[in-house]
């Protein structure tokens, strides 16, 4: 834990929410969350923003204007766009989770009830209380970088997500329902080239992940030994898996035992740098980059207010 000072009344509270996420389900929680903030001694000021862009802008120009901490209020895609504001800098984040999976807020502390988690919030703006946790940063083949807080999927996760998201029709889950059957009928191990801290390994696999957290989609504990205070990042690769295979093993992944599995290999390392045709990167299930990407582990980037 670290002491901060978070005085000057006068300083804002952002809040990032996303009126969508978990499909809806919190929006009325909305003024409730605000009022719970304030009690943390700061004003409450919600951010404008109608697009993911427009929501990353605000967050960076919240934080740049002194804004003494910025909230999400959403899923961890919300919680995604607000990382890029605060990651490396020395302002508070906090996370109030409202989406379908909140997978970065469970395993970083945060109560799963949103109230509760606003509650948390606000006596740790009262009480000067801030833990550091890691991050991991992306570099793409560009030079561009971004951040993210739970889990990058590198495999089927990832070309699934993509399919989905190219798809016009159908709308709602049905769409990414859909793209499952379609990539599932085209399920073909992929040559990877991964390399740990300088080791190269070359490998044909369908499922690639790389925790900064254990979970995504929603309580897959994709990577269950991975700490977000060690400084380190966890690898799971998925071997040569035909579509039986791949279906049985997704069942373990919710409880963590699909590492056990011959055909799953697990490495840590400070810097992970995976290549592979044809698939785009998606960290804390939102589009990151096309592959080649390098992987950084950032020990103690953010200051968590729990």
């Amino acid at each position: 834990m670290t002491a901060v000072d978070f005085s000057g009344t006068g300083r804002p509270v952002a809040v990032l929410a996303n009126p969508s996420a978990g499909r809806g389900r919190h929006r009325g929680l909305l003024p409730t969350v605000v009022h719970r903030l304030a009690a943390g001694g700061h004003p409450v000021r919600v951010l404008a923003a109608g697009t993911p862009a427009e929501a990353q802008a605000a967050c960076r120009a919240a934080v740049a204007d002194g804004a003494v901490a910025l909230v999400a209020v959403g899923g961890d895609g919300t919680a995604h766009l607000a990382l890029q504001a605060v990651a490396g800098t020395a302002v508070p984040f906090g996370v109030v989770p409202a989406g379908t999976g909140n997978d970065f807020a469970g395993d970083t502390g945060f109560p799963a009830d949103p109230l509760a988690a606003a509650d948390v919030i606000a006596a740790a703006l009262r009480h000067g209380r801030s833990h550091p946790i890691d991050l991991a940063r992306t570099t793409a083949a560009d030079g561009t970088q971004r951040w993210y807080g739970a889990v990058l999927a590198a495999g089927i996760d990832a070309i699934i997500n993509e399919r989905a998201n190219r798809m016009r029709w159908p709308r709602g889950p049905r769409r990414y329902d859909l793209a499952i059957l379609v990539e599932l009928a085209r399920l073909r191990p992929r040559r990877y080239t991964l390399r740990l801290d300088g080791v190269t390994h070359e490998l044909d696999a369908v499922l690639v992940a790389i925790g900064n957290c254990a979970r995504y989609g929603g309580g897959m504990r994709i990577c269950p030994a991975a700490d977000p205070t060690d400084g380190l990042l966890d690898v799971v690769v998925g071997g040569r898996f035909n579509r039986r295979t791949l279906l049985r093993i997704k069942r373990r992944i919710y409880p963590g035992t699909h590492v056990d599995h011959p055909l799953v290999r697990s490495f840590r390392a400070r810097t992970v740098e995976v290549a592979a045709a044809g698939i785009t990167g998606y960290a804390d299930g939102e589009p990151v980059a096309e592959l080649p990407v390098t992987v950084t582990a950032a020990p103690a980037a953010v200051r968590l207010l729990r």
